[in-house]
Order: structure tokens, then sequence, then C-alpha cells
């Protein structure tokens, strides 16, 4: 049976502080939109069940499962992907604490794992491991033994101090 073309909607949203937007059908999802429509790669597709975060970006100030939400659900939005946190080309503290302490192996779950550590140290500038645990466990890494992440989350906050 052939189905019609879905009525596309028009999506605004403010991405890494620019304003941006696409028509896309109702159905997208927001990591698609990000990728697909916006041409932000670095927002990882991983399990598509939510489980893996890789596909997580800071959406109105938390972090949200990209691949959860459909892009109309963002509309008049703010979102920060892994490309908004460096400034001018430089890396930003967390992600050069990630960089210095080896807080990545392959690389897939590290831009959702970044963003989830700019929340977590948004809202506890000085974690504790519990902290950390709790701010980080919506993303699964499975190459490194977090050791690793929770040394670089703790580089990047005592750096973010000193600033």
């Amino acid at each position: 049976m052939n189905m019609p073309d879905a009525k596309k909607i028009l999506v605004r949203v403010r991405v890494n502080g620019k304003a941006r937007e696409a028509e896309v059908e109702p159905r997208t999802l927001l990591v698609e939109f990000l990728r697909e429509h916006l041409n932000l790669t670095g927002t990882h597709v991983g399990c598509d069940t939510s489980y893996c975060g890789a596909c997580t970006v800071i959406l109105n100030g938390r972090t949200v499962k990209s691949c959860t939400l459909f892009a109309p659900m963002a509309d008049g939005g703010e979102i920060t992907t892994v490309e908004g946190l460096g400034i001018d080309g430089k890396l930003d503290a967390v992600q050069e604490a990630f960089a210095e302490c080896h807080g990545l192996q392959c690389g897939y779950c590290t831009p959702g794992i970044l963003l989830s550590t700019v929340q977590l140290l948004e809202k506890h500038p000085k974690p504790t491991d519990e902290q950390i645990r709790k701010g980080i466990a919506g993303n699964t890494c499975r190459c490194t033994g977090y050791q690793n992440i929770f040394k670089s989350i703790r580089m990047a906050a005592a750096e973010m101090e000193k600033r």
C-alpha cells in the first residue's frame, strides 16, 4: 500500500548558539534532525533504544537522549551538541581533560559522555564519585573501564574551578 507523503513541519531551534531550521516529517527523531538536516554528525546513533547515550545532547538545559524525541518536540528550544563545546577551534575544559586523561578510546560514546559531564559539572562543580556515577549513568562505554572517564571528570572540575 502506498502511503502519501507526510506533511512536513518546520522546526526552528537554536543549536550551539545559532538559529537553525529545517522542514521535517513529524516522525523525524531529534538525532536524525541534527545529523541529517543540520549536518551536525557529532551526535551519534548507537543503540536506537536509549540505552547507550551516544545520542545525548543538552536541550533547554537538560541532557536528553535525542533518539527518544521527535524533532518537532524541540521546536523553539536551545540545543547544545558536542560541536558547541569548543570555542573558535579550541577545546573546552571538559574536552581537554578527556584528552589529557585518556577518557576515551574509540570515541563513539564520547560526545554523549562529554555533554553529560558538562551538565553534571553545572549542577555539581565539585562532584563526588557518587554524583559522577549518577551524572553519567545514562551513558555506556564499551571500551574503557570508566576509571579514566572518572579521572577526566575530576580534572575538568578542577580546571573549571580555576577559571
